[in-house]
């Protein structure tokens, strides 16, 4: 019998539960109100965060857009995170937990639905990673064990996918065909990852034998 695959969105869902508990720089994170999909490659991108409504949590903005609403289970979410093929093809279980936290650090402290202007890579350039850096160094020594193990999985996974994404803000009266308002789990499936984690480099001890001189 093949082994069950994991639900690593059950994983990811902990250990964001386990940051914001553990570190007050994301307490305004609401974990159940974040939406975790595996998605497809862009560039070098290991993860994206994508903000789900305006300032305000609003489906709306002054201009008329509209942004469709992605509710799973009865419940909107905000944003949506999406892990492409490098986070789980190329990436160590530190680096997956840098590429997490980097997406939720650049989530509003408003937490509504939006990004945190002053947190921009336009913006900051290298000052984000000088300023991420120390809270993901800080983080790994307080995670669980168990978590970082789940990080460091290699074969396959559970994890949600898209079946039909939702697309831009757009406006109802210039849109060019009929748009899906609302996005729910019906567009959603549980689809396969395979995750290839290096091993550690074994630093074989020298033995006297290697000491000697021939």
């Amino acid at each position: 019998m093949a082994p069950r695959r994991p639900n690593f969105n059950r994983t990811l869902r902990a250990l964001i539960r386990d940051i914001v508990a553990r570190m007050p720089e994301f307490r305004h994170v609401k974990v159940g109100r974040i939406l975790v999909v595996a998605g497809e490659a862009r560039r070098a991108s290991r993860g994206t965060v994508k903000p789900l409504c305006f300032k305000g949590g609003k489906s709306i903005d002054k201009a008329g857009r509209r942004k469709p609403v992605v509710r799973i289970r009865g419940r909107r979410m905000l944003y949506c995170i999406t892990l492409r093929p490098l986070f789980f093809r190329g990436s160590t279980a530190k680096a997956r937990l840098e590429t997490l936290m980097h997406e939720l650090f650049h989530i509003s402290l408003r937490f509504d639905g939006t990004l945190h202007a002053g947190r921009r890579h336009a913006k900051l350039g290298e000052e984000f990673g000088r300023r991420l850096r120390p809270l993901v160094r800080r983080y790994l020594k307080l995670c669980p064990e168990a978590l970082l193990a789940s990080l460091a999985h290699s074969g396959e996974v559970r994890v949600l996918q898209w079946l039909e994404r939702p697309g831009p803000a757009y406006h109802p009266r210039t849109a060019k065909r009929r748009v899906r308002k609302v996005y729910t789990e019906d567009q959603l499936f549980s689809g396969v990852a395979r995750m290839v984690t290096p091993r550690p480099r074994v630093v074989r001890e020298t033995s006297a034998r290697d000491d000697k001189v021939h």
